[in-house]
């Protein structure tokens, strides 16, 4: 038995010598951790926040879509107060909940399902907004006027891209079956509605 763990390594590992969780740190750092971050650096370069990207990239890759705070911060090696804020971020805009698990005071950060859906729709109600700020700024500026012509035109354009979103999300839910998997409505379900804390129990 001896020579058996020393082949097979501590708690079954895959080298002589390496723990589960060293294993798993090391598979992280070599195959995950270059992917988290190349996709962090290009939802960066489209406008989202640098950490609140990070812990996005990380919640997608991981193996349940859920992590709690000190997880997320021995990943991503940062400080509990900056994933604090990250999640914070992507918590207002829909894109993760809080779990509290029975028992204890430590929360865990899930992503929704169908995250892209439940963003694009999010975007879709955006658009409503701004097209009806732009039609009612095109009609104050003077609709015969080149400023006036040009705010039309993008309420004109913004419709368009919203009645194409609306068109789309519906053929995605059809054939993914997308409204099985939408997530719950902000301060229902597993969301707490609580701040986000450091992930770590008081005391």
């Amino acid at each position: 038995m001896a020579d058996q763990r020393a082949e097979t390594g501590t708690n079954g590992g895959t080298e002589p010598g390496v723990t589960d969780d060293e294993e798993a740190r090391r598979h992280y750092a070599e195959k995950i951790s270059p992917f988290v971050e190349r996709f962090a650096a290009d939802l960066t370069e489209a406008g989202m926040q640098r950490m609140a990207s990070r812990v996005f990239a990380c919640l997608l890759a991981s193996e349940e879509g859920a992590l709690t705070s000190a997880e997320l911060s021995e990943r991503l090696q940062a400080s509990p107060a900056a994933i604090s804020g990250a999640v914070r971020y992507l918590a207002q805009v829909n894109m993760i909940s809080r779990q509290r698990d029975p028992g204890s005071r430590r929360e865990r950060y899930l992503l929704h399902h169908d995250v892209w859906y439940s963003t694009l729709l999010n975007r879709d109600n955006v658009l409503t907004r701004w097209t009806a700020t732009l039609r009612t700024g095109a009609r104050a500026i003077g609709e015969a006027t080149p400023g006036g012509r040009r705010v039309n035109e993008s309420a004109e354009f913004l419709r368009f891209m919203q009645v194409e979103l609306e068109a789309l999300l519906k053929r995605w839910q059809e054939t993914h079956g997308a409204s099985d998997h939408h997530p719950p409505p902000p301060g229902t379900g597993t969301d707490t509605g609580t701040a986000p804390d450091t992930g770590e129990s008081p005391g």
